[in-house]
C-alpha cells in the first residue's frame, strides 16, 4: 500500500516531475529519474513498532518502496543476516565490524533479488507481460528466477564471457538467455533499444527508477539490526554505482522520519576492481566527470561496468560523506575471498573479495577509523564464481582408507590435536 506515499518520479538534475510510469530519463535534459515520496504521509503510519511487527523481509519497509498495494513478486526477499565479524575484525585491525550478507538472499543468492522484486512487482502493476535485463551475472539469475515465479516472459542479455555458474543460474529458470559479443556496455545499449522498440519492461532500463529503490532495503536492514543505529563506515562494491547511493538514501530517510538514533554521519566507501575502476579513479583523481573504461579486465565480472550509469552520483556521494574509493587487483581479490571464508565461514563471489580487499586497503591508509563501526556489504555468493578459485586453491590429497596413511600425511599435527581434546 505504499503507492499512496509515492508522489511520482523526478529528475535528479533539474527536478522536473513525472507520473509513475516506465520511464528512466528526463525528457528535458536526459537526467536520470528517481522515485519521490510524500514523507509527511509516510510518517503518519511508519514507525519502529509497525516495522518490527511485520515478517522479516524487505517488505516490512514497504511505505518507502514504490509498489502500489502488496508486492506480487519476491514476497520472501530480504531479511538477510547482519553478522558481527569478530574474527575478520581482528585480522583487519578493527574494533567493530559487521558483514551484511546478501550472499544468502532468496531466491538467487544476491542482493539483486531486492531490486528485481520491486521492479517486477511494478512491471506487473504497469501491465507488462514480458520483462528483461542487461546483466553482468547476478541480475540475470534474479530476473529469470523471479519472472518464472511470477509467470512472466523473460529475456536476459549478458556479455559472452560470464562465469558458467551465472549463465546456468539464469538458463535453468526457462528465461531466454542471449549472450552478446562484447562487454556490459554493449549489452546495455542493445537492451535500451529493445525495451523501447518492443515495449517490454527492462528492469534496469525503463523500469530503473523503481528497480533502484529496492537497494534501499539493504540500508534499512543494516540500521534496524544495529538497534536503529547508523554505522560510522560502510564499504560497498560498485558496478553501476547505484547501490552505494541507495544505502545512503535509506539512512537519510530513516533519519528524516526519526527512526534512528542521532544524525547520519556515515562515511560511504566504494570498492572496485583495478581492471574496471571508473568510479574509484574519479574519486582518487578528484575529477568532475567519470572517465569510462573501454575494455574492462578483471575476474570480478559482476563489477565490470565500464560506463556506470550512476558513476557521477556515486563519486559525489563518496566525497560529500567524507568517504573514499579504492580498487584492488585480481590477486588481492582472491586472497580476500579466502580471508572472508577462513575467518567468518562466508563464501562470497569475486565482488565480495573486492569489498574486503578494499576495506583492508582503506584501513591501512587511515581512511577507515579502526575504533568506529564498519559494515561490509557482501552482494553475491561464491558458488557463482568458482572459476576464480579453481587454480588458486590446493587440491585434495588422495590416500587409501588406511589410518597409517592418514597419520603419515598429517603427522604430529593430528596427534597434538588429539591429545589437546582428550
Amino acid at each position: 500500500m505504499s503507492g499512496e506515499f509515492v508522489s511520482g518520479l523526478k529528475c535528479r538534475l533539474c527536478g522536473k516531475r513525472y507520473p509513475k510510469e516506465a520511464l528512466n530519463f528526463c525528457t528535458e535534459d536526459f537526467g536520470p529519474l528517481e522515485v519521490d515520496y510524500n514523507y509527511d504521509e509516510v510518517a503518519k503510519v511508519f514507525n519502529r513498532q509497525v516495522i518490527e511487527s511485520r515478517p522479516r523481509t524487505m517488505w516490512r519497509y514497504r511505505e518507502l518502496l514504490p509498489v502500489d498495494g502488496e508486492p506480487t513478486v519476491g514476497r520472501h526477499v530480504g531479511g538477510t543476516p547482519l553478522i558481527k565479524a569478530d574474527r575478520l575484525a581482528k585480522a583487519l585491525g578493527l574494533s567493530e565490524l559487521y558483514i551484511k550478507n546478501d550472499a544468502v538472499n532468496h531466491p538467487s543468492l544476491s542482493f539483486k533479488d531486492r531490486v528485481v522484486a520491486v521492479a517486477l512487482s511494478k512491471a506487473v502493476e504497469l501491465g507488462f507481460e514480458t520483462v528483461g535485463c542487461a546483466s553482468t551475472g547476478n541480475l540475470a539469475g534474479s530476473v529469470a528466477a523471479n519472472a518464472a515465479a511470477a509467470g512472466l516472459n523473460a529475456y536476459v542479455l549478458i556479455p559472452d564471457n560470464l562465469e558458467q555458474g551465472k549463465v546456468l543460474g539464469a538458463t535453468i529458470y526457462g528465461a531466454k538467455v542471449i549472450a552478446i559479443q562484447g562487454n556490459y556496455d554493449h549489452v546495455n545499449r542493445l537492451c535500451s533499444q529493445i525495451a523501447f522498440r518492443f515495449g517490454w519492461g527492462f528492469v534496469n532500463v525503463n523500469l530503473r527508477p523503481f528497480y533502484a529503490e529496492g537497494s534501499k532495503s539493504m540500508g534499512f536492514e543494516i540500521a534496524e539490526d544495529l538497534g536503529w543505529r547508523i554505522p560510522d563506515n560502510v564499504v560497498v562494491p560498485m558496478a553501476g554505482g547505484s547501490l552505494i547511493g541507495k544505502i545512503h538514501k535509506a539512512f537519510k530517510e530513516l533519519e528524516r522520519l526519526g527512526l534512528v538514533t542521532g544524525p547520519v554521519n556515515t562515511r560511504m566507501h566504494g570498492a572496485q576492481a583495478t581492471g574496471c575502476n571508473p568510479i574509484s579513479n574519479t574519486v582518487k583523481t578528484d575529477a568532475l566527470k567519470v572517465r569510462p573504461i573501454r575494455q574492462p579486465n578483471t575476474i570480478a565480472k559482476s563489477l565490470a561496468i565500464g560506463d556506470p550509469a550512476d558513476g557521477y552520483f556515486a563519486s559525489q556521494l563518496i566525497r560529500d560523506t567524507g568517504g573514499w574509493s579504492e580498487d584492488v587487483d585480481d590477486e588481492a581479490i582472491v586472497e580476500c575471498m579466502q580471508l572472508l571464508a577462513e575467518t567468518e565461514g562466508i563464501w562470497a563471489e569475486t565482488a565480495g573479495g573486492v569489498t574486503v580487499a578494499v576495506a583492508r586497503k582503506l584501513i591501512e591508509q587511515g581512511k577507515i577509523n579502526r575504533d568506529g563501526s564498519t559494515v561490509l556489504c557482501i552482494t553475491g555468493n561464491g558458488l557463482k564464481t568458482q572459476e576464480a578459485l579453481v587454480d588458486k586453491l590446493a587440491r585434495p590429497v588422495v590416500i587409501k582408507p588406511n589410518l597409517a596413511e592418514f597419520e603419515a600425511l598429517v603427522g604430529a599435527e593430528a596427534r597434538d590435536l588429539a591429545s589437546s581434546t582428550a
